[in-house]
């Protein structure tokens, strides 16, 4: 009961392994003994088991991490980059990987097998066969942290409950008009002045280097790559209010708490902005080792496309001699001339609008690839149902569990396939969302549908989404998988597509909610209370 469900499962009637006190996880292979300090980690924060770590041959009632060449799912020994087999039977788990990322989802699939409560005895698992693989090599979230400002310590528990689902990118949008969140030293006031407040005057915030170094050194350990994101030229009243000198006319605006979008723009084609823009992308790319840069360039509605195609242009160069790959929403290739290889994020609906698909395009012929986030199925901040408190509803329509997933991301682009196409992302936009609760309110478990769509098999060039994905057994396996929410404590939203467990932790009373208490309305914060 696996989400995202493995390439191939092969059960078993034979008796099962048994977790008891005096099981130990061997470890063969460079990198195992890592893997094998977050499984124990993990076991002892889910099972209050915490199995000592041997460079020796399993014993009977061992779990045995290996990371070695032909060690992947492929049975004519070919490896894949993050692939794994996983076999349980009454003598020992073994996992087999050629990477150490592999080993790492192999770990992800034993956790969800285990039984969540972990408090009877014994602790058991069926025995089982597992040969798994991704479809896409990027599966990602995204967490709009700019518009409402969420902690370190917030972000990291993001991390942890994404893992679960096997997703290896997180996408931060550190800077929006509502605010700036990552501190850059040549540029102090952008966090002082612009990150001071949020979306309906909440609270302001950013993330020191250092802060954001150790987020970015947290996800790393659980085989996540952070992907900053640093919207211009539009998206940037925070950093307008912060300098005055960044601005068209030279006069800073007040800071936002709105939510429209569209209004501001860099002064574009200035010495001061072109100075500006390159030193944010330096030192944003000196904090990130990951390859990805992502610099927006979504809903400029105030720059002309002749000053967006400059801007985009040279900005887009600059990633790419700080030796990163570049990223953009699909609106920057109308700008052309783009650097080779540049990524582009597809966020219009399942069916194209307007030039969307033209756009998406674009950065293939250029050598490039796309990450689809189809809003009308991917965006987590739109409302699961009408009169929902949280979400938004610009979509025109509720997403659905269903929804998100029953789509297939190689049929929406005319001429977009597989080869083309890097992987999924199920971005969270936070104008309307404020807690980290509320977070995962929205982001489960529709976040788990697009995790499925990212891992699992596609269908068949013939075969309709809707025969070759199952709903119902879908939804058995979230409801497995929500009891492991619930002994972690991890906010979900009760979908009526699935029959929810009765059974409550002690560790999940905030829990599963049919929909979240409404806030009173924010109150906007003024000049003259900063």
């Amino acid at each position: 009961m696996v989400v995202p469900r493995p390439v191939r499962t092969e059960n078993s009637a034979a008796s099962p392994f048994v977790l008891t006190d005096a099981a130990r996880i061997s470890v063969a292979g460079i990198g195992a003994d890592g893997v094998a300090r977050l499984l124990s980690a993990e076991l002892a924060s889910d099972c209050g088991r915490e199995p000592a770590i041997v460079a020796e041959p399993p014993a009977y009632g061992d779990i045995a991490i290996v990371i070695a060449p032909g060690e992947g799912p492929h049975e004519d020994g070919s490896d894949s980059a993050e692939g794994y087999t996983l076999e349980v039977s009454a003598e020992a788990v073994r996992i087999g990987a050629a990477t150490t990322a592999g080993a790492f989802w192999g770990v992800q699939t034993l956790r969800q097998l285990l039984p969540a409560a972990c408090d009877g005895e014994p602790l058991s698992i069926d025995a089982v066969r597992i040969h798994d693989n991704p479809r896409y090599a990027y599966r990602g979230a995204m967490l709009d942290v700019a518009r409402h400002f969420f902690t370190p310590a917030e972000v990291k528990r993001f991390i942890d409950a994404i893992v679960l689902l096997k997703l290896n990118h997180l996408h931060l949008h550190l800077t929006d008009d509502q605010g700036w969140r990552i501190q850059i030293e040549s540029w102090p006031e952008l966090t002082r002045i612009g990150g001071s407040t949020g979306s309906d005057g909440s609270r302001g915030g950013f993330y020191t280097q250092a802060q954001f170094r150790d987020l970015v050194s947290y996800a790393a350990e659980r085989h996540i790559t952070v992907v900053p994101e640093i919207d211009m030229p539009g998206h940037t009243n925070a950093a307008l209010a912060s300098y005055p000198e960044l601005n068209p006319g030279g006069v800073a605006p007040a800071l936002y708490t709105g939510s429209e979008v569209g209004f501001s723009t860099l002064r574009t084609g200035d010495p001061v902005t072109q100075r500006f823009v390159r030193d944010v992308i330096r030192e944003v790319a000196a904090l990130t080792p990951g390859p990805y840069l992502h610099l927006g360039g979504d809903e400029c509605l105030s720059t002309t496309d002749a000053d967006f195609a400059a801007f985009v242009q040279d900005a887009f160069r600059v990633v790419a001699e700080n030796g990163k790959t570049p990223v953009g929403w699909h609106e920057v290739g109308k700008a052309g001339g783009l650097p080779a290889g540049t990524i582009g994020q597809y966020w219009d609906f399942t069916a194209p609008r307007g030039r969307a698909a033209e756009l998406a395009l674009s950065f293939v012929r250029d050598g490039g690839s796309v990450i689809m986030s189809p809003s009308d199925v991917a965006y987590l901040d739109i409302v699961y149902a009408e009169g929902d408190p949280i979400g938004q509803d610009w979509t025109g329509s509720p997403t659905t569990l269903r929804d998100s997933f029953f789509w297939d991301p190689a049929r929406i682009v005319p001429g977009l396939g597989d080869a083309h196409i890097l992987g999924v992302e199920a971005p969270l936009w936070t104008e309307t969302v404020a807690t980290i609760e509320e977070v995962e309110q929205m982001v489960f478990p529709r976040l788990a549908a697009v995790a499925e769509v990212g891992w699992s098999t596609a269908p068949a060039d013939t075969e309709p989404v809707v025969a070759a994905r199952d709903l119902a057994d879908f939804s058995d396996r979230l409801a497995s998988l929500a009891e492991h929410w619930d002994a972690a404590g991890t906010n979900y939203r009760r979908v009526p597509e699935v029959a929810w467990p009765a059974r409550w932790s002690s560790g999940a009373a905030r829990s599963g909610a049919a929909t979240p208490a409404p806030r009173e309305p924010a109150t906007e914060v003024t000049e003259a209370a900063r």
